[in-house]
């Protein structure tokens, strides 16, 4: 049986983290395609609002995708920048 590394270590650790942050991208697949919904909704409703729930409702998902962009941004730190290598030595 061949030794796990310190590096080799480091390197499966961010890549099952860079996997776990991207899990961070269905919360907001799902609440933006269930406000995209009660928007339909609404407008459908009532059709002299749509511009104010239409604004109301992209700001929203905006916000909501924010999560998603940060847990990209964090898979793909560590995947390839890596800080953690660089405390090795």
């Amino acid at each position: 049986m061949s030794q796990i590394t310190n590096e080799g270590l480091i390197l499966a650790c961010s890549a099952i983290g860079a996997g776990l942050a991207m899990i961070a991208g269905i919360g907001p697949g799902i609440g933006q395609g269930v406000a995209a919904g009660f928007g339909a909704n609404a407008v459908g409703r009532n059709p002299g609002a749509k511009g104010t729930v239409m604004s109301t409702m992209l700001l929203g998902q905006a916000v909501a995708e924010t999560t998603g962009l940060y847990g990209f941004a964090v898979a793909i730190i560590l995947l390839f920048a890596n800080p953690l290598l660089g405390k090795l030595k």
